[in-house]
């Protein structure tokens, strides 16, 4: 393009750190959603006892991304972390899971980074250890992802997952996400650089898997 040129070049967010339009909006009222074992709710400092066992877990969390947390104080900073979500330029929300009939938190999960001109999103979750082997966090990702796809008219959403960590791994081909190449060192937690494996479910593929069960 010449340089006299009065035309203007619209970057992709990617590049420039702008975000599209807000095509969608994020509901003002946290959707909570429902299966059959489990509830899936807004997380509150009330929880911050429950969640504080999974995020000090360093066996567990060697996967999470960040380091193992190492009191309350910065267990209750990444709760209120999780609320301003919903209010970035480029939202998220975290789920916290719990048994459907009540009780503490096992887990969390959600949709974050949500590039709306893009149709697209990354997925997280973790799981407190005493809930490992139940089927807890494939059940509850089924109803996110069905709530990403539909409500957020996601196209595209990402995982990125250790390539060690052979149960995610597992629950993410489960549920249908492709594996896609190696992220060499895209990571760096507990002090070293870390190789992830990039993940992603398209919604055509969601819904075929879904009229197929």
């Amino acid at each position: 393009m010449p340089a006299s040129s009065s035309r203007q070049v619209h970057w992709p967010a990617c590049l420039c750190g702008q975000p599209f339009p807000a095509e969608i909006a994020m509901p003002d009222t946290f959707p909570l959603l429902y299966t059959r074992r489990l509830q899936l709710r807004q997380i509150g400092q009330a929880d911050v006892p429950a969640l504080l066992p999974v995020f000090a877990d360093a066996e567990a969390m060697r996967w999470f991304g960040t380091d193992p947390v190492s009191d309350a104080a910065q267990m209750a900073q990444i709760v209120d972390l999780w609320h301003g979500w919903r209010q970035r330029p480029n939202p998220g929300t975290r789920w916290g899971v719990a048994l459907r009939e009540g009780g503490p938190l096992l887990g969390t999960c959600g949709l974050f980074a949500w590039n709306r001109g893009w149709r697209r999103a990354t997925l997280g979750y973790e799981l407190g250890r005493a809930a490992w082997g139940q089927g807890y966090m494939q059940e509850a990702l089924q109803a996110v992802l069905g709530w990403g796809f539909d409500q957020m008219q996601l196209h595209r959403i990402d995982a990125c997952i250790h390539p060690d960590n052979t149960a995610s791994l597992k629950l993410a081909r489960k549920l249908g996400f492709v594996e896609e190449g190696r992220l060499r060192d895209a990571g760096f937690w507990l002090g070293q650089y870390h190789d992830l494996l990039q993940f992603s479910l398209l919604a055509p593929e969601f819904a075929a898997r879904q009229a197929a069960a």
